[in-house]
């Protein structure tokens, strides 16, 4: 049977509206749901339940918003509205009332909580006030026999002995009437006892309930606020004698290891000493040899650097095409620069004094270096007594990064075009890279060559040479 009042439930959690709507339904009322707070609001502005069950943690706006939000309108401020979460506390129970809950449930709701709160609201009827339909039919049946018989008086001049014993008779009922009224009636007092009770249980388990929550809220309470006991130190035990016998054992047993390990500790520091001996004596060695191979390096850089210009005979006047200069360039460093732009300026004003028109062809060749270092720190050129075979890097990564314009300085640009302006084009600079075109060969890679024996050659290999381009 419905009650012909409407609930609303508010919870994202399916399983939660399923089972609170069974709840209400088996009171009689009808349920809607919304699986949102902005849903729940959407649907208040069309209908207008009789109470709304709201949870409070959901995504999006959540229980507490939407009180705030329905309490706000005024029309949806009178509906009543309960809680239902999950939180506990005092606190939580305050701020729900502080925005207009009527009351808090417990997540896990019960029906004996739902039938408290319906009651409490005045959903439900009370069954107290409730009548049989019994009573309702004998008081009917009573009034209706009352009625014939005040109709029937009038009638006749009847004396009131007869009026009371025709009364008599006319309520007097059947036996099998009677019967039935009494097993209606003792239905009906049996149901009324059976809701009474049931009532009663409901009311007592509701009460229960509330003082042991209250009873636990309070025992927490004062756990939380109860010093925590000091623990009692524990009383040491007294040490048993010990006997002499372990301690000279153990004694023992420590001095025959320390006596071994000193031998073997003497042992080891005579054989270091001779083995420092021996590597300061082979250090002293190669000092020697490093120096000694120093020397050659900087005999063969010396002889290298004392001819830096390699110069065929002066030409006639009549073939100065002839004329080629070389100059070598040492690692690291660019190679239409320094002393590369001064030889190129003293080859410049002889030519200009002597007459000479046509092209000045600065040629750059690049020579492989034995190498140590990496890419990360750079690399630089290896120590002469170092063998070929272990230097890092055997090349010229400096003047491979150089593009065209950075194999010259600006110095050099300049004198170019200042030479170029003064002689009236006379005397023009042209630059070329020759590459690899080595005319002196590397000595073979292995451990018999040493870096300085190639880098000799290769600092003759890295050079420039000036060749002279008559006009035609």
């Amino acid at each position: 049977m419905t009650t012909g009042k409407r609930a609303l439930i508010v919870d994202d959690s399916r399983s939660a509206r399923v089972i609170l709507s069974r709840m209400l339904e088996q009171h009689g009322l009808a349920v809607d749901t919304a699986e949102s707070a902005e849903q729940a609001l959407e649907y208040l502005r069309q209908n207008r339940p009789d109470v709304i069950f709201m949870d409070h943690l959901m995504p999006g706006m959540d229980g507490f918003q939407a009180v705030q939000a329905i309490k706000g309108d005024p029309n949806t401020a009178t509906i009543p509205l309960m809680m239902y979460t999950s939180q506990e506390g005092e606190l939580y129970v305050s701020q729900a009332r502080a925005l207009g809950a009527v009351g808090v449930l417990p997540k896990t709701v019960r029906p004996v909580d739902v039938s408290r709160v319906l009651y409490q609201l005045h959903l439900l009827p009370d069954r107290r006030q409730q009548r049989s339909p019994l009573f309702d039919a004998a008081a009917a049946a009573a009034q209706a026999a009352a009625g014939d018989g005040e109709a029937a008086a009038p009638a006749g001049a009847t004396p009131a002995g007869e009026v009371g014993a025709s009364a008599q008779l006319s309520l007097s009922v059947p036996a099998a009437a009677l019967s039935e009224l009494q097993g209606g009636l003792r239905t009906s007092l049996q149901q009324v006892l059976k809701d009474q009770l049931a009532e009663q249980r409901r009311f007592t388990l509701a009460t229960f309930e509330a003082f042991a929550r209250r009873m636990s809220g309070e025992i927490k309470e004062g756990v939380a606020k109860a010093p925590v006991p000091t623990p009692a130190e524990p009383v040491p035990p007294e040490p048993a004698p010990t006997p002499w016998w372990p301690i000279a054992l153990t004694g023992l047993l420590a001095a025959v290891p320390a006596a071994v390990l000193g031998f073997l500790l003497w042992q080891a520091t005579e054989r270091n000493a001779g083995l420092a001996s021996e590597l300061a004596q082979a250090r002293a060695e190669a000092a020697a040899a490093a120096a000694a191979a120093e020397a050659e390096r900087e005999a063969a850089a010396a002889a290298a650097m004392a001819a830096p210009a390699e110069t065929v005979p002066a030409p006639e006047a009549a073939s100065p095409a002839s004329q080629t200069v070389v100059e070598f360039v040492p690692y690291g460093e660019v190679p239409l620069a320094g002393a590369r732009l001064d030889r190129l300026r003293e080859l410049a004003s002889t030519l200009e004094g002597q007459g000479f028109k046509g092209r000045i062809v600065a040629e750059t060749f690049i020579g492989d270096f034995c190498l140590s270092g990496s890419v990360g720190e750079g690399f630089q050129p290896a120590e002469a007594a170092l063998p070929t075979k272990r230097c890092d890097l055997v090349g010229n990564p400096f003047e491979d990064g150089l593009s065209p314009a950075q194999r010259q300085s600006v110095a050099f640009a300049n004198f170019a075009a200042i030479l170029r302006q003064r002689t009236g084009g006379a005397i023009d600079i042209e630059t070329a890279n020759a590459g690899r075109r080595s005319p002196v060969t590397y000595p073979e890679q292995g451990e018999s060559s040493t870096a300085g024996e190639w880098n000799a050659v290769a600092a003759k290999n890295n050079r420039v040479e000036f060749r002279l381009v008559p006009a035609e």
